[in-house]
């Protein structure tokens, strides 16, 4: 099969190897590209020397002719007692803008990297009317396309199972209300298979003209599992295929965060896995 997307791992799935060492590994593996999750361990934005980091990854990661993604999804990176706060919907305005500033960083880490895309959720929903969440979101969202505008890199909007932007049709009203050249679409296939009526591969094709970023792995309805390929229900070929079909050309990032403990292994069977399910689509 023929295709011009390349495959990359998620660094979420290294958690116990320093940044190096799982580049290193995912390009002997033959990954071209890296999903890179920011966070304390792995180009901690908040870190003193991060302008230098990021040089100094960015020379290794072209070095060992691997594409970049920035990833935005680190648990507790702005709050060690709180997963994933806070966010831009936040009832705290102060909050927000914390969020609002580390996505202009990941922004400016992604541009200094080389990296095409930064990836972002909206985060799930406070008690709070819908419409001053949706509200807070759109802001949030305009003020980031405004900057990745100026940054010449891409923002993939993830729709994340129980998030407020939780689905496709979710990311298209997002996308009404902020017109902005640079935000497209991440799309993660696992979640497909959770929110969307329709196949994933349908889905593949509806969104393929907004389509910047993909997440790849297995998953088992109806939980939101992140699990090694070949132990859900996902039908690897016929997705593939679509992604060749569209002339998706962005990094396929494979995601098991929940397996960094034996990632080398993990990361070896995925891209085995993948390259067998090519095949079977040619």
């Amino acid at each position: 099969m023929n295709r011009a997307f390349r495959y990359g791992y998620n660094t979420n799935g290294f958690a116990h190897h320093r940044l190096d060492d799982a580049l290193r590994v995912m390009a002997d593996l033959g990954y071209e590209g890296c999903a890179l999750t920011l966070d304390h361990s792995h180009l901690d934005p908040f870190a003193d020397d991060v302008a230098t980091e990021v040089g100094r990854v960015g020379r290794l990661a072209q070095a060992l002719r691997l594409s970049l993604v920035v990833e935005t999804g680190a648990r507790f990176l702005l709050d060690p007692r709180r997963k994933h706060e806070p966010t831009l919907l936040s009832d705290d305005a102060d909050d927000r803008r914390r969020r609002c500033d580390f996505l202009q960083r990941a922004l400016a880490i992604a541009r200094d990297l080389g990296a095409e895309v930064v990836s972002l959720w909206s985060g799930v929903a406070p008690p709070a009317p819908p419409e001053v969440c949706r509200q807070r979101l759109v802001e949030g969202v305009e003020a980031i396309a405004r900057h990745a505008e100026s940054t010449g890199v891409a923002l993939g909007f993830e729709p994340e199972p129980g998030m407020l932007v939780e689905n496709v049709d979710d990311f298209y009203e997002l996308r009404a209300a902020v017109d902005s050249p640079a935000l497209g679409l991440t799309l993660d296939l696992g979640h497909c298979l959770l929110t969307e009526s329709d196949a994933p591969d349908k889905v593949v094709h509806r969104v393929a003209s907004m389509l910047v970023n993909v997440h790849a792995e297995d998953m088992r309805r109806p939980i939101h599992e992140h699990l090694p390929f070949g132990l859900g229900e996902m039908s690897y070929g016929s997705i593939l295929a679509a992604l060749r079909d569209v002339e998706y050309r962005g990094l396929v990032g494979v995601e098991l965060s929940r397996d960094s403990h034996r990632a080398p292994d993990m990361a070896r069977a995925a891209l085995a896995y993948l390259r067998a399910a090519e095949q079977e689509a040619a």
